[in-house]
């Protein structure tokens, strides 16, 4: 069978597996039909003027958002990110689980063209939440043409963290320098998120290893990796810790760790205007949360999911970092992490944290000053795979079914 004809199977499997991380083995949900919501509209991809009210300083309206498709020719199957390019305010690339990367135009000024091709690196045995699962370029890719993939090898082999360079606009395959392997005993909970913060050194997420209720512990393990974001140097030859990380010097913890206590955090991202990191980390079966990233920070598991404790009534909760939000299954069952709305044309939605679900399509905005409950800003009934933010700070939001959305007010 081609990888074109593999491509449906995997969009199914794909989908199968993330709703069996974040429900473990004891129920499935069907995945979301794109077709049943009615809150997608076409629209242009600019946004039309708007006109601030002063009615707009209070905050986002329940309800009042929807959908405007736009990039209509990036229409991949299997799309799990998206990347602007540094130094340009009109180009992009989409990730696509299987291994292809693909430039985009931002203007529709030309057809998307194949930026990269890792598929022969992949290996699918088992597991359908592996591939190619996060991508940044350097802060210096002007000058230094360095991207960084993060990918599973196997199934459960270690995952990798690679780096390549750019050649004539092209990634270079064959320029491939693996910087950090990561041993995986299971084939889920690989998180993959990359993305260089505003110290401009790496952070890398992981899951817990995989199978169900982190089984060797992982998450409160400062021994390993797994369950954890690192912050990695990566600026020579090979990802190390940077001297001010919290673990740095504590016996027995690995120094690449910046925060623990995660399960499989789908997809993390830094605020533009304050550099705080959020993220959002996929449950059990009882409860998604978000979480507000700081250095050192133990996030719970599997100690707790979510609020509660996990597998016990009662459990310790002194030195933990509980979730800024949570939701249970009424929500959905797999929380997709996205950004803070800076953007110019929704201005009550500035400083707002916009996430979603896979399974059910919700977007929920969370205010980031306080404590405030979410705002549950539309039902869509897509499979969310992830967010893209845009230069000016508008928000996308893309599907792991070939389309890609722009946040917007509901007519």
């Amino acid at each position: 069978m081609t990888v074109r004809g593999l491509l449906p199977l995997i969009a199914f499997l794909f989908a199968s597996a993330l709703l069996a991380s974040a429900c473990g083995a004891e129920s499935r949900a069907p995945t979301p039909t794109p077709e049943a919501s009615p809150q997608i509209t076409e629209a242009p991809s600019t946004p039309a003027p708007v006109t601030t009210t002063p009615s707009e300083s209070v905050g986002p309206r329940e309800g009042g958002y929807t959908l405007a498709r736009t990039l209509e020719a990036a229409n991949f199957d299997g799309m799990l990110g998206f990347v602007t390019i540094p130094g340009s305010s009109r180009e992009a690339v989409v990730l696509t689980q299987r291994g292809r990367i693909y430039r985009i135009s931002l203007d529709g000024a030309s057809d998307p063209v194949l930026f990269g091709d890792i598929s022969d690196r992949l290996t699918r045995a088992r597991g359908s939440e592996e591939g190619l699962l996060g991508l940044a370029f350097s802060p210096d890719f002007a000058a230094d043409g360095r991207v960084y993939l993060y990918y599973t090898r196997g199934s459960p082999q270690p995952s990798v963290l690679s780096r390549f360079r750019v050649v004539n606009g092209r990634l270079d395959e064959a320029s491939e320098r693996v910087l950090l392997e990561i041993p995986q005993p299971f084939s889920n909970h690989n998180g993959g998120q990359l993305a260089f913060g505003p110290d401009d050194y790496l952070y890398l997420a992981l899951g817990d290893g995989g199978s169900g209720g982190d089984p060797q512990g992982n998450g409160q393990d400062l021994g390993t990796l797994l369950g954890s974001i690192l912050r990695l140097d990566v600026s020579g030859d090979s990802a190390s810790a940077p001297p001010d990380n919290p673990f740095v010097g504590r016996p027995g913890a690995r120094p690449e760790i910046y925060a623990s206590g995660l399960r499989n955090p789908w997809r993390f991202s830094f605020d533009q205007a304050t550099g705080q990191m959020w993220a959002a980390d996929v449950g059990q079966n009882r409860w998604e949360e978000v979480d507000l990233i700081v250095a050192g920070g133990n996030y719970g598991w599997n100690i707790m999911e979510g609020l509660e404790c996990f597998q016990t009534t009662t459990c310790d909760r002194s030195g933990l970092q509980l979730p800024r939000t949570v939701y249970g299954r009424e929500g959905g069952c797999s929380i997709t992490g996205g950004y803070v709305y800076r953007g110019p044309s929704m201005p009550e939605l500035n400083g707002w944290y916009v996430y979603g679900d896979f399974c059910s399509g919700k977007i929920w905005a969370l205010k980031t000053a306080d404590r405030s409950d979410p705002v549950l800003l539309t039902d869509t009934g897509l499979s969310i795979s992830t967010f893209g933010e845009l230069p000016d700070g508008e928000l996308l939001v893309i599907t792991f079914a070939n389309a890609i959305f722009r946040l917007a007010r509901a007519p």
